[in-house]
């Protein structure tokens, strides 16, 4: 609408303010024919401020008739046809600054173009809001296939600790069969062994050891030197829950710790042999410090005793290793 009536407008003007100004073109040698040429869509869609050098918009609606006039005249002596005989578009250029003048010097027709400008603004300014809102639309977008992306690629926190524990069940039970393995090995020396660590206790066939000490109710205690510490007192309060214990010599070394603990009974010593685990940082490997005597028996039986004999120093490994393996069991649990 505002269009169209601009167009009317301008051409009413246009006849008017030509017919008045034809001396004006007949002393620069324009010809008739140049009137005829003036494109109404271009006075349109041109800024006829910005033709002039004046602000465009609201402070160009706020500019008196006489500014327009004054930038008029300025800008004709710039771009007369006379100052720039070089230049091609030079009539072209002034015929523009002619058009864009006789616009604005017309107060229906310049009160149309402010509306046509003011329209246009308001037309830019909502293009800009919905660009905007479509741009934080299509971030959001982005945003949250981003997060979906990384919740379904993020490892589950219960499978990380189920594998967290299974690696240190694993590592537990490598570091069991390798010390199961270094004992093994030693066989029948542990009891010398033991005898050359703590010199205070030896074979009752040398007839020097302490009187009334039973070498079955004796456990050597050994420990890596890998987390907490065990004092003496703290292995008397561990074994303690199997029966009095009658007394505990510790030897501590750089890399391992070891004791002897004195139990009342061989019942209570064998109960401790495979029940005593400690702690779950430091864990203890007990073992009988001399295997039980045995009396003659029928054939029969004395070939299976050898194998219960002899695997009496395994029973505790696995007793220990079991209850390892429960206590870290419960406290998956716990965490579930």
């Amino acid at each position: 609408l505002l269009h169209t009536r601009l167009a009317e407008t301008l051409s009413l003007s246009l006849s008017v303010r030509f017919s008045h100004s034809l001396s004006d073109f007949a002393r620069l040698s324009i010809s008739h024919e140049l009137r005829s040429a003036v494109s109404l869509d271009m006075d349109i869609d041109v800024d006829h401020y910005g033709v002039l050098g004046l602000l465009s918009g609201e402070e160009g609606a706020k500019l008196s008739v006489d500014e327009i006039k004054k930038a008029y005249r300025s800008k004709a002596l710039e771009l007369h046809p006379d100052k720039r005989p070089g230049d091609k578009q030079a009539l072209a250029n002034f015929q523009r600054l002619q058009s864009s003048y006789e616009i604005l010097k017309d107060e229906k027709a310049r009160k149309l173009f402010d509306d046509l400008l003011r329209v246009k603004r308001e037309q830019q300014h909502r293009r800009s809001e919905q660009e905007s809102k479509r741009d934080a639309k299509r971030q959001k977008m982005f945003s949250d296939l981003e997060e979906r992306e990384r919740a379904a690629f993020a490892p589950d926190p219960s499978t990380k600790e189920r594998e967290e524990e299974e690696r240190i069940a694993k590592k537990l039970r490598e570091e069991i069969a390798r010390i199961r393995a270094m004992h093994a090995s030693k066989g029948e020396n542990m009891t010398s062994a033991t005898s050359r660590e703590f010199p205070g206790v030896r074979k009752e066939s040398t007839g020097t050891a302490r009187p009334g000490v039973d070498k079955e109710k004796v456990l050597k205690v050994s420990w890596e030197k890998i987390g907490e510490d065990y004092t003496a007192e703290g292995l008397r309060e561990l074994f303690s829950k199997f029966g009095e214990v009658e007394d505990v010599v510790i030897k501590s070394a750089k890399k391992k710790g070891s004791a002897l603990v004195v139990m009342e009974n061989k019942d209570a010593a064998v109960a401790a042999t495979g029940s005593v685990s400690g702690h779950l940082s430091n864990p203890l490997l007990v073992l009988p410090l001399q295997p039980p005597m045995v009396t003659e028996a029928p054939s029969a039986s004395r070939s299976a005793e050898p194998d219960k004999l002899s695997n009496l120093v395994g029973a505790g490994y696995i007793a220990f290793e079991d209850a390892v393996l429960m206590k870290l069991q419960k406290a998956a649990e716990k965490r579930k």
